[in-house]
């Protein structure tokens, strides 16, 4: 086998069969899908199945092979169960026509499906519009968006090569209490994110989903964007907009597993267990109580393409972040499972369905768009996951570096810094599967949810709530302040070739996120961000903004991400850790009490060295130590070459080489 993966990586030597069959699996299941075709031809399920207008009137198709008949219902007919029947065509294929006047937008319609003696009320599979109503059931709407085009302006948008993406959730992006909105969103927040510096959002909970606590990834409804949050034409003018601002979006979808709830959901669609999901126990997510696709059969291949396809030409998503790619890769989801050894990638225990289907989503995915960005959640390693598909990879173009943050929530909750290891760091930061492009960050939602805390939190905790005024002295909002900034540079730095961070901890958003629950008595007050704190002068908040802001502004002028680092040198007694990346030079001290004075820093060459970026500078909360001078590089007797500089304690210094 002559893949590149095994050029970037020996240790997968002794598994080149199993990559070579990964390859042949993908090319045999797409032959059978599509023959000579595209799968762009394919993924056109949302233009045949559910609900259209047609020249003369109506449409409505749906696949529910096991079903003995169905019926369409609404208010349009009084909710007459049976008055209109549909014909049952091949493969489980039902459809009915209905004239002009039937039907309208804005109606509430349900589907009736019959089987063994039951009768099932269901939401079209192929929904766009699904809504919450008094009683609290769901049901689908004739959607406004099937009959208005939306006037797109954003023809000649590209994302930028490199990601700086702000996870955010619309229904918590305000400050008062209550559901926010696509609209509000717009308004406020991306103005916000602009400014900021931020070149990509990635939005969660835009599937309709029946628990709002549970942050979107229980769906129900794969082609609905969330009402709660408003209409399509609203999600449209944000992205719209957002594109106008230079700011790509990336939908967080969620194809690995699906809510269990059958009224509302596609769970037992047709009456039976297994239309869209493995039956028994294999159909059933242990720990998340949810179903689980079957990537084998090709009409549920067919409901996924399409759905991916739907988001991206119906609303110009610019991508994907893959939801659970871990436990879709799995028969035992990798639940309790490290991975130690190559040899755990290639057991019986990897679904090679699962695996082939990302494969296909991502060949999709980049027809469509050959500038869309995909990132896989995958805290296993697979190897080849953001490898091209005939490389021997899955065709991510990223994977999220999910053992970043594990390693800083370790370190805090359990290292002392003054103990902390700087070869360790360094080595937990940098090393990653060869030639895989991931995104780096230290936190995302998942470390602010209720159970867990912020970095932010974890370095301060009760002090938050009193010291974090800038006319209350306190060293513990000092150290947390300082190594809020120092965690947040080195691992946009050097944690992989994009970075993310969630909407707020950019500011050291001070609390958890509780969604409203029964346990909470209903209560917004923890599901919102509190903007105002960073806007007030007399808190400390806006100085880490300001550094946030900062510091992505330095890493986009020497395009660091994307460069490859060199590590000049690593001292441990003195906690000082220097390295390289284009024309710039990172700094870190993070000795937690001593400075040094007159501190010989390597470079690689001869130079002129000049501080774009200090985290003690006062403009961030810090306490204006180091100079901004130029430091010039020289060759000393010794064959060394670099200079002194200053370096305060629990600091960071970036410097540029002026050319």
């Amino acid at each position: 086998m002559s893949c590149k993966i095994l050029q970037y990586d020996s240790w997968l030597t002794p598994y080149a069969p199993a990559l070579e069959a990964r390859i042949e699996r993908y090319k045999e299941v797409r032959e059978q899908l599509v023959g000579d075709s595209s799968l762009s031809d394919f993924a056109n399920g949302h233009h045949y199945f559910g609900i259209h207008p047609t020249k003369d009137g109506w449409v409505y198709r749906e696949w529910a092979p096991e079903a003995e008949a169905l019926f369409f219902t609404g208010d349009f007919n009084g909710w007459n169960l049976y008055e209109y029947p549909m014909t049952r065509l091949n493969d489980g294929v039902w459809e009915l026509s209905l004239p002009k006047d039937a039907l309208s937008v804005g109606q509430k319609v349900q589907t009736i499906v019959c089987r063994s003696g039951e009768t099932l009320r269901r939401i079209p599979a192929y929904a766009t519009r699904v809504i919450q109503q008094e009683d609290h059931s769901w049901c689908c709407v004739v959607d406004t968006a099937l009959t208005e085009e939306y006037p797109w302006t954003d023809g000649n948008f590209k994302p930028r090569k490199t990601p700086y993406i702000y996870e955010c959730h619309i229904g918590m992006a305000q400050e008062e209490y209550k559901v926010g909105s696509y609209r509000e969103f717009t308004e406020k927040i991306l103005p916000r994110v602009k400014k900021m510096g931020y070149n990509t959002l990635q939005i969660m909970a835009i599937m309709e989903h029946p628990y709002y606590g549970s942050f979107g990834y229980q769906v129900s409804n794969f082609f609905a964007p969330s009402s709660r949050f408003g209409t399509a034409w609203e999600l449209k003018e944000l992205i719209n907009t957002a594109h106008s601002m230079g700011i790509a979006v990336l939908l967080d979808v969620v194809h690995s597993h699906a809510v269990k709830n059958t009224e509302e959901g596609l769970s037992r669609f047709d009456g039976t267990e297994y239309q869209y999901f493995h039956e028994g126990e294999r159909g059933n997510h242990p720990a998340w109580d949810t179903r689980l696709f079957h990537y084998g059969k090709p009409q549920v291949l067919h409901f996924l393409l399409s759905n991916l396809k739907y988001w991206m030409e119906v609303f110009h998503f610019d991508g994907f972040r893959f939801d659970g790619v871990t436990s879709m890769l799995y028969h035992d989801h990798a639940l309790g499972t490290a991975f130690t050894d190559y040899s755990m990638y290639f057991t019986a225990n990897t679904d090679q369905e699962a695996l082939c289907y990302l494969q296909l989503a991502n060949e999709l995915i980049h027809s469509l768009n050959p500038h869309a960005i995909t990132v896989a959640e995958d805290m296993s390693g697979m190897p080849g996951m953001a490898l091209k598909i005939e490389d021997g990879g899955i065709g991510f173009d990223y994977r999220l570096s999910m053992g970043v943050p594990d390693l800083w929530i370790k370190l805090l909750k359990e290292v002392p810094d003054e103990h902390w290891s700087m070869g360790h760091l360094w080595y937990e930061l940098t090393t990653r599967r060869p030639k895989e492009k991931s995104i780096g960050y230290c936190e995302s939602h998942d470390q602010a949810l209720v159970g867990d805390k912020t970095i932010m939190f974890r370095l301060c905790d009760a002090e938050m709530y009193r010291a974090m005024s800038k006319f209350i002295p306190s060293m513990v909002i000092d150290r947390g302040m300082a190594l809020h900034k120092m965690i947040r540079l080195i691992t946009a730095s050097f944690a992989g070739e994009g970075y993310l961070n969630f909407m707020g901890n950019e500011f050291g958003h001070p609390e958890w996120i509780d969604f409203p629950r029964e346990g909470n008595g209903w209560s917004y007050h923890y599901c919102r961000r509190q903007w105002s704190l960073a806007e007030r002068d007399d808190l400390r908040y806006g100085d880490l903004l300001a550094f946030d802001s900062a510091m992505l502004q330095t890493l986009k002028s020497g395009r660091i991400p994307g460069k490859s680092a060199t590590l000049r040198l690593i001292h441990e007694d003195d906690k000082i850790l220097v390295a390289e990346k284009g024309d710039m030079l990172f700094i870190f001290n993070f000795h937690p009490s001593t400075s040094y004075e007159g501190y010989f820093i390597p470079t690689g060459g001869a130079g002129t060295y000049k501080v774009t970026l200090s985290t003690d500078d006062g403009t961030f909360g810090g306490f204006d130590r180091v100079s901004h001078d130029c430091y010039i590089a020289e060759s000393l007797p010794d064959g060394r070459v670099g200079f002194r500089i200053y370096l305060p304690s629990r600091t960071a210094v970036v410097l540029r080489k002026e050319k």
